[in-house]
């Protein structure tokens, strides 16, 4: 059974930093690129930060870039996004992403984590 965990979310002030943690399990976590988006209330899912499956390439979106970090942990099964400088309009619904294209489209999501960001 394939799961993705969120965790880490929560109330933080506008300058604070959170870290959130994704765990996979009953896929192998190693092969899928891993994927960080985000809901906020009424508005469209969009990506915010993503890593290849070799753990190299990441990339963001403008508006998180040079605040947040993507990273992953293959032998824990597990993708961190580091939030820092956080701003009220970071407020969301995050949620992890696992997608591997083969021969097959491979798509698994988390539950979602919130994240406030206010004073």
């Amino acid at each position: 059974q394939v799961q993705l965990v969120e965790s880490g979310g929560g109330l933080v002030q506008p300058g604070g930093s959170l870290r959130l943690s994704c765990a996979g399990s009953g896929f192998i976590f190693s092969t899928y690129d891993m994927m960080w988006y985000r809901q906020a209330l009424g508005k469209e899912r969009e990506l915010v930060a993503a890593i290849i499956s070799a753990g190299g390439r990441t990339n963001y979106a403008d508006s998180v870039k040079g605040r947040f970090t993507i990273s992953r942990d293959n032998a824990k099964n597990t993708v961190y996004l580091q939030m820092s400088s956080l701003k009220p309009e970071d407020t969301a619904v995050y949620y992890c992403n696992a997608l591997r294209v083969l021969l097959t489209i491979d798509d698994y999501w988390g539950q979602g984590t919130q994240v406030t960001v206010s004073s």
